[in-house]
């Protein structure tokens, strides 16, 4: 395990909500506000979501940004 993927899945853990912010992809047809659930952390420190728009994609640490989203 990496240190990044370590500390990126403190803060993402498997299953957690998360809401894109910014994503740097001219081909994505996602947007901001858009949400899905991390499926997984790689070493790499990309984290990879399960859209609810039914894209399997992932974002990148330190070029993307995403916010978790708390449960209610």
């Amino acid at each position: 395990m990496s240190v990044l993927r370590d500390a990126l899945l403190q803060q993402y853990p498997i299953g957690s909500r998360v809401e894109l912010i910014r994503m740097i992809d001219p081909y994505t047809k996602l947007w901001p506000g858009d949400q899905g659930t991390v499926e997984v952390v790689d070493d790499l420190g990309t984290i990879h979501v399960v859209w609810d728009r039914g894209w399997h994609l992932g974002v990148l640490y330190g070029i993307d940004m995403i916010r978790k989203v708390e449960a209610q």
